[in-house]
């Protein structure tokens, strides 16, 4: 049987059939056209590792999400080197009057925007109090139409990120399958969160997440909290637990980190980094963004407990 020819007698190239069965490829993800933009916002003092991390994150989801508008806010930004949460959503919204008039005047049959301009998203992986009101007033003083979402937790992800932390601070096994130990691994982790209460609730859902990850036991603390992280630590030595490790169910930003190493020095134990810039913090960026949207949600999961 002949191929079909194009201009000059030369092959076209035709589109693959698509594979139909329980294991045909997914359908690629793109952003809609016109979809709000991801504004990712940003607590605590900028700086350049800051930036860096915000950076890195969104980074992670527009490869997630081809064609997703992503940016970056910082609650206590200057404006110049550091941009506000309002200020770029002021700048979001312009630029999407500034496009549909565009399309106007070049004789294009445009559809006039409506809808949120952006979906704010904070960069926490618990609930703070403190500073989702501030995002919330940053968001109300725009005057721009924009959606706020949930914070990044709790997600069987960040227990990954957790798990993974601890064991590049040679305090958790990478993998309880392999037949090695790690000399200093911990037998009790405290997980430090800040936020009050509410946050300490948060975490440990995550924390029994991590435990059974670990088979160790996982106490949530407060690092806001005075007292808190030497209580958790006491009984958790009173149940057991004599070599002690502190895992940071933080981000980075939204804390000082003065304030992690003290907390390890009044516990007595030795710290991981916080989550950072780990890969799924992206990704559960986006798939807040994708679920306040309503489109094709992502299938963000965790990792199998080993």
């Amino acid at each position: 049987m002949s191929s079909p020819t194009g201009p000059a007698g030369l092959p076209v190239r035709m589109p693959r059939p698509r594979q139909s069965g329980r294991h045909r490829r997914p359908e690629p993800l793109a952003a809609p056209e016109g979809a709000p933009a991801l504004v990712l916002a940003v607590p605590g003092t900028p700086s350049a590792a800051t930036r860096s991390l915000a950076e890195e994150v969104v980074s992670i989801a527009r490869s997630e999400l081809p064609g997703l508008d992503a940016r970056i806010g910082y609650l206590d930004g200057d404006d110049a080197e550091f941009p506000t949460l309002q200020s770029v959503l002021a700048h979001t919204a312009q630029e999407r009057t500034a496009r549909y008039e565009q399309a106007l005047a070049a004789g294009v049959d445009a559809k006039q925007p409506e809808g949120p301009v952006a979906v704010v998203v904070p960069l926490l992986a618990g609930p703070d109090g403190a500073l989702l009101r501030q995002v919330r007033q940053a968001v109300m003083e725009s005057r721009i139409a924009a959606e706020l979402t949930d914070v990044l937790g709790p997600h069987p992800l960040l227990a990954e990120g957790l798990h993974v932390r601890l064991s590049e601070a040679g305090l958790a096994r990478a993998d309880r399958a392999r037949l090695f130990t790690v000399a200093t691994a911990a037998d009790g982790i405290i997980l430090a969160s800040v936020g009050g209460e509410e946050a300490v609730q948060a975490a440990g859902i995550t924390g029994m997440l991590l435990a059974a990850r670990l088979a160790v036991p996982v106490m949530a603390a407060a690092l806001d909290q005075d007292g808190s992280i030497a209580a958790i630590a006491e009984q958790l030595r009173a149940s057991g637990s004599q070599n002690l490790a502190l895992a940071p169910y933080l981000i980075g930003p939204e804390i000082d980190a003065g304030l992690l190493e003290a907390a390890a020095q009044e516990a007595g134990c030795a710290s991981s980094d916080a989550l950072g810039p780990y890969p799924a913090i992206g990704k559960l960026a986006l798939a807040k963004y994708t679920t306040a949207l309503g489109i094709a949600p992502q299938q963000v999961q965790g990792a199998p407990v080993r």
